[in-house]
């Protein structure tokens, strides 16, 4: 008698189900085993904890050189909040991944670093783990002070040693999850980060090497000024250096990727950085403002050492050439401009903006900063010139005394983009900025933050 195909299929179905069951305690041993390594693999001991040393115990020498290398390194401006303690931590930095809020690095035993060796420190500085064994995010930029020298390390170690303690505990971060969970950062750092210290460059000279170091390590610029990718990492290659958006603002490309037509010449990073003001990049505001003055406290020789290096990111030497013709545009839009009342828009900014920022024949004045030749009309991102008509910047901000009023409470949302747009179409050839309104609307909400 014929079997059935019914009686056939039943044998089928259990063989599948075994196999099925098979690979699937396959896979849960596998995924377990997975789990188990990567466990292993991000596994950091903790390092024991140390008698909070003395202020005596660091010589005068070394905590003076930790001042200075803890300013350039900008500790206090991360990890200290307006009206807070310095170095208590709390300062909120935003991501795409969520917020992370700085810690506590005053010699508090509980809450700050007082437990914490040399030892303990150096890791910290050099591989992104914490003295209790956690993965550091990498909001605290660890992919730099990676390059950092031990001595400059011990440093910095020695001069925060001798603070004030506070007490702060940390306020818990806000990431999406499963980000928050700190075992994951070593995935992060297998894709992304490599440890070891700054290595000199044979090609180029000792004083372009000090900048170098100054730069990339100490001084993380990169870090603001090179766009990241998906996973947070910044982006190498061609990529470096070409700007991003930080904290509400856009730090512009130190390449010539920068569309500003005036390059940035040794001169003028010199007087940006140091002095506050520069005659045709205007003053450092934003977060560039605490990076200026934090790099104030180097030695002469640095400065000159960190100018070399950052000039030559821009092709400082290929490109001084444009500069009078620059200028001498400049002057002319001042010139032929300065009638145009029939502009509506151009009325606008005569009445607020002219007075100020008007140039005439005998050339551009440093206290009044000509915009046909400022960075901040002429970027694709519109946040700079924005935030500085609503909010203004400080007397403390640039050079000491230089003061720009803010305009948000007196104009619309409507008149601060006609002007930035009336900017944006007679002082550069770059295609207008769409939804300026939008955007101005939506900058006031954030406000000026805590810089």
């Amino acid at each position: 008698m014929p079997t059935s195909a019914s009686s056939h299929s039943q044998p089928n179905r259990r063989t599948n189900a075994r196999r099925l069951r098979r690979w699937a305690l396959c896979a849960a041993a596998f995924g377990v085993a997975g789990l188990f390594g990567f466990a292993a693999f991000a596994w950091r001991p903790a390092i024991p904890e140390i008698a909070t040393p003395p202020s005596s115990s660091f010589s005068a020498g070394v905590v003076s050189r930790g001042v200075m290398l803890s300013s350039a390194g900008y500790c206090a401006t991360c990890h200290s909040v307006k009206g807070g303690q310095p170095f208590a931590g709390g300062y909120a930095m935003k991501s795409p991944f969520g917020t992370l809020y700085s810690t506590n690095i005053t010699p508090d035993r509980e809450t700050g670093i007082g437990a914490w060796s040399k030892e303990a420190f150096r890791r910290a500085m050099h591989e992104g783990v914490a003295r209790d064994g956690s993965h550091l995010f990498p909001g605290f930029p660890y992919d730099h002070f990676t390059k950092v020298s031990d001595d400059d390390v011990d440093a910095i170690y020695a001069f925060l040693m001798t603070q004030p303690a506070v007490r702060a505990p940390a306020r818990p971060n806000e990431l999406l999850f499963p980000l928050g969970i700190r075992a994951l950062q070593a995935g992060w750092k297998l894709l992304f980060f490599r440890s070891g210290r700054f290595e000199h460059s044979p090609d180029h000279d000792a004083k372009w090497n000090r900048g170098a170091y100054i730069a990339e390590a100490l001084s993380h610029c990169s870090a603001c000024h090179t766009p990241r990718n998906l996973l947070g990492a910044e982006r190498s290659g061609s990529a470096r250096y070409t700007g991003a958006a930080v904290d509400g603002w856009f730090a512009p490309a130190l390449t010539p990727a920068n569309p500003s037509p005036m390059p940035w010449t040794a001169e003028e990073l010199r007087a940006y950085l140091f002095e506050g003001l520069s005659r045709f990049h205007g003053a450092p505001s934003g977060p560039m403002s605490p990076a200026a003055h934090g790099l104030t406290a180097l030695s002469a020789d640095d400065r000159e050492a960190l100018v070399t290096y950052i000039a030559s990111i821009g092709g400082d030497a290929s490109r001084s050439h444009v500069a009078a013709a620059a200028v001498n545009r400049a002057l002319q839009i001042n010139a032929t401009s300065a009638g145009r009342q029939i502009d509506r828009d151009a009325g606008l900014y005569a009445t607020a903006c002219a007075s100020c920022h008007y140039n005439g024949s005998a050339g551009v004045n440093a206290s009044r900063p000509d915009l046909a030749l400022n960075s901040a009309v002429h970027l694709a991102d519109p946040a700079n010139l924005i935030r500085v008509i609503l909010f203004g910047v400080g007397g403390s901000e640039g050079a000491n005394g230089l003061v720009m009023p803010a305009f948000g409470s007196g104009f619309s949302d409507a008149e601060v983009a006609r002007i930035a747009a009336y900017l944006r179409r007679t002082r550069t050839d770059q295609p207008p900025w769409p939804d300026l309104e939008k955007t101005v609307g939506e900058i006031r909400a954030q406000g000026k933050g805590e810089g």
